[in-house]
């Protein structure tokens, strides 16, 4: 059986290849970003119905590491690692709840939320920072990396993936925030795992230039996902809506974004399911981001191919608040290669879709609020065909956001109208008040 690999590789298409272990951010020729490339020959010395039968037999198993979404998925993810290195939570193998009350609102009866904040941090950073965090370790086993430090720059779910990855690894991990944009749940978890935590006055963006800096001084070592390991977690996303409808490909998948490298991934997953035989074609995508961090947006309504950075304005999905999306370059590719469009939310539209979603027996974070009101708009203008089956990718779990979602209700935010509000009834402890209130 031919040993499956993969190799760092400048996405740009300069020519050569790097160790995975190594702590390689950007393309030494050109300074632009890298991917990770598997050995696909290698890959197709088995059927794709080969393939698809192997995954479905390790799928959510207790046999270590195959309680994994992600490792159970390993020769296309990151081959070389080996069991005693792998670093897991039990990530992946997240539910699709079919939105059957919604979708009827609005006229789509094949909406699905696959729901990614179902994991033990609470998002789907735990399905990118396995990955990295696994093959830190084999690395610093090897010799070929001594980091004093595993560092990111995040609006809170990266911080908490990292931190608790790194604490199950032993190993350190720094964390820089900007002060008072991240939710009190998403503070406490990096506290809570030992992470040193450094709450900037300024925001992600600025916070993303400085780890920046210190990567490329050699001080830390970034998990942010401008470091291509993380897509490859991210990626099994694909594979595994695929595989949860008995490996047939929907006809969209709806992704919140603000740095962008889960669209990257997203396409990466595909992509890589078609090149192996296992689907025939890709979904649609759509980008959905924040009206108040919308560079993408656009640069798709001007008919541009790069991203421009803009300064990002306050926003309720704070984890895509973000005007200078490193990831910008891929997400471009992956909007081309999967036909794929770009929708913004107002902040009225945002948590009008919570609260909508909410009604329907969700609990939706903010930025999977932006995603529905996206879909809403699609299938307003009829873009989203009723009998197309849509995928949203919901990102975090809604009780990271529990501030955001009792301010709505209880009218805390000036600049919402909390016209689908559910306020508590207060009333004296009496029967007869309560039977009147019924």
């Amino acid at each position: 059986m031919p040993q499956y690999s993969a190799k760092f590789q400048c996405f740009a298409g300069c020519e050569g290849s790097y160790p995975v272990t190594k702590a390689l951010y950007r393309c030494p020729k050109c300074g632009g970003l890298l991917e990770v490339k598997h050995d696909m020959a290698a890959l197709r010395d088995r059927s794709a119905a080969a393939w698809m039968r192997i995954f479905d037999e390790r799928y959510m198993r207790n046999s270590w590491p195959y309680g994994s979404g992600v490792w159970g998925k390993r020769e296309w993810v990151m081959p070389e690692v080996g069991d005693e290195s792998i670093v897991s939570t039990g990530e992946g193998g997240t539910n699709l709840f079919w939105a059957e009350r919604l979708g009827k609102e609005i006229d789509l009866p094949d909406l699905w939320v696959k729901q990614c904040g179902n994991a033990h941090t609470g998002s789907f950073k735990d399905l990118g920072m396995t990955v990295l965090v696994s093959v830190v370790r084999h690395a610093m086993q090897t010799g070929d990396l001594k980091p004093r430090a595993i560092a990111c720059a995040s609006t809170g779910d990266t911080s908490a993936a990292l931190a608790a990855y790194g604490a199950a690894a032993g190993l350190p991990v720094v964390v820089l925030l900007p002060r008072g944009k991240v939710s009190t749940a998403q503070l406490v978890q990096p506290l809570a795992h030992g992470a040193k935590v450094f709450a900037l006055e300024t925001d992600f963006d600025g916070c993303m230039a400085i780890i920046q800096k210190l990567a490329e001084e050699g001080l830390i070592y970034l998990a942010n996902s401008m470091n291509p390991l993380r897509i490859e977690g991210q990626k099994t996303v694909a594979f595994e809506i695929v595989q949860q409808f008995d490996w047939q490909v929907p006809d969209w998948v709806v992704i919140p974004s603000g740095n962008l490298g889960n669209a990257s991934a997203l396409f990466a997953g595909f992509e890589m399911m078609r090149e192996l035989g296992v689907i025939q074609r890709m979904p649609r995508l759509l980008v959905a981001q924040a009206a108040n961090a919308n560079p993408m947006y656009r640069a798709f309504v001007d008919g541009k191919d790069e991203v421009e950075a803009i300064p990002a304005q306050k926003s309720h999905a704070s984890a895509i608040q973000i005007g200078n999306p490193v990831s910008a370059p891929r997400a471009m590719r992956a909007l081309k290669g999967m036909n794929g469009v770009v929708e913004q939310a107002t902040e009225q539209e945002l948590a009008d879709a919570c609260a909508r979603a909410d009604r329907t027996g969700l609990y939706t974070c903010p930025h999977t609020g932006v995603a529905l009101a996206c879909v809403f708009k699609l299938r307003a203008k009829n873009v989203i065909k009723a009998n197309e089956r849509v995928i949203v990718v919901s990102t975090a779990n809604g009780l990271k956001f529990t501030e955001f979602k009792l301010g709505y209700h209880e009218k805390a935010f000036p600049e919402l109208d909390s016209r689908l509000r559910n306020e508590p009834i207060v009333l004296p402890a009496e029967l007869e008040a309560v039977k009147a209130a019924l």
